[in-house]
């Protein structure tokens, strides 16, 4: 047989104990007893060395331990192999690359984005570096001083919080005794904070940013939708795009963001305003969208990828704006117009603290609501009218509401959402 994930996945449904492939000599598969499951072995002088588990351990990452495992063992015949006796840094973290890659907890984007720092900084210039000797001057010499110098303090940060995932992660399943870096923290390699970007939308650039989305909107409508969305609710991008027909009620006035398609792990609900809906229903007059599936979609009417939505804002923004502009954006603007502190951040799904949700109760649906209507009716001012068509929209809200409101029962909740 040829080892593969697939071909493995077909022995499972057979009775075979123990699998081999000719193009690699010494190297066997042995099932478990549920056949779920199974253990890598290399040969070596007639002495059997398990070097790791499926599917812990992809076909391609075992191999490339294995290849690994040969030259250490030809330096060193009495090398120990396996569970918690690994030599070097390198071979847990090659591990820990095989856990990540098969790891159906992470969405697609985390798992590419921890394989990316694994593949391309932490083992190749940490992969060398013996176990024993990792302490706090080898990391800053071999990994943080070098990349300080070419990244951001923030990349920085989730390199390092990465590598501390691996060594916790094999701590705690008994792989190695202890966490050399566990009492580590990042702020002992780099004393720099990390300062957020300037928004570059601004709001006397309002007017012709929302000209630039109507005139799209003519062209490409599902990708002109995602930027309205995004601005005038300022939802993130990830969260939008996944967004399905069925998670919006025209009739209910709500748009429902699922906790699996939110960074916060947590539901969130967003009121619409009339605008929002004339939006909506011109967008699936214009497209033809009914039923079920995903609310945006490109062209061909299939929903965007992650890459694909990111490159709608690379045509839009050329190279000026991104899509987290919108939602910067969009908060400054709800500043502006008086909106209570923590009603933004509840707009914004960020992460509240236990006292701050507290004293939340279901007043701040028409709270939220309010603000929304405010900003729909700013952004009428500028454009928005003329993409969603609703000509009472703007009438709907008093003189009064425009002033900036002042919600004291709120604001005297104090900040925990950091």
């Amino acid at each position: 047989m040829t080892f593969s994930d697939a071909e493995l996945r077909r022995q499972a449904e057979g009775r075979a104990v123990e699998l081999r492939d000719p193009r690699h000599p010494g190297v066997r598969f042995r099932f478990t007893g549920n056949r779920q499951a199974g253990s890598w072995f290399l040969i070596h002088r007639r002495r059997w060395r398990r070097v790791g588990g499926y599917p812990e351990l992809s076909t391609r990452v075992a191999l490339e331990v294995i290849g690994a495992t040969r030259v250490r063992l030809a330096a060193d015949p009495d090398a120990v192999i396996g569970k918690g006796h690994w030599h070097t840094l390198g071979e847990l973290l090659t591990w820990y690359q095989g856990r990540v890659e098969t790891n159906r907890g992470l969405s697609a984007r985390r798992r590419d984005s921890v394989l990316s720092i694994l593949k391309l900084h932490l083992i190749p210039r940490l992969g060398d570096l013996l176990l024993s000797e990792v302490d706090v001057e080898q990391v800053d010499a071999l990994l943080m001083w070098p990349l300080q110098q070419r990244y951001s303090v923030g990349h920085l940060r989730h390199i390092f919080r990465v590598l501390v995932m691996a060594l916790e992660q094999a701590r705690e399943l008994g792989m190695i005794e202890t966490n050399p870096l566990a009492d580590m923290r990042f702020r002992r390699f780099v004393k720099a904070r990390s300062k957020p970007r300037p928004a570059r939308l601004h709001s006397m650039s309002v007017e012709s940013l929302l000209k630039l989305l109507g005139e799209h909107f003519e062209r490409e409508p599902g990708e002109a939708m995602l930027a309205l969305m995004m601005l005038a609710h300022g939802s993130r991008i990830g969260e939008t795009r996944l967004a399905h027909r069925r998670h919006v009620s025209l009739r209910e006035r709500l748009w429902l963001l699922p906790a699996e398609n939110t960074k916060t792990g947590t539901e969130h609900v967003l009121p619409l305003t009339d605008q929002a809906v004339a939006l909506l229903e011109r967008y699936f007059e214009r497209t033809g969208r009914k039923g079920d599936g995903h609310l945006l979609v490109d062209r061909d009417g299939l929903p965007f990828s992650a890459r694909q939505a990111s490159e709608v804002f690379t045509t839009l923004g050329c190279g000026a704006w991104t899509s987290h502009d919108l939602r910067k954006l969009a908060r400054t603007g709800w500043a502006d117009l008086g909106v209570d502190y923590l009603i933004g951040e509840m707009l914004l799904n960020h992460s509240m603290g236990f006292s701050a949700e507290t004293y939340i109760n279901t007043s701040a649906d028409d709270l939220k609501l309010d603000a929304l209507k405010r900003w729909h009716v700013w952004l009428d001012e500028r454009g928005f009218d003329a993409i969603h068509g609703a000509t009472g929209a703007r009438r709907a809200v008093s003189a009064t509401q425009l002033e900036p409101s002042n919600h004291e029962s709120y604001s005297a909740i104090p900040d925990s959402s950091r």
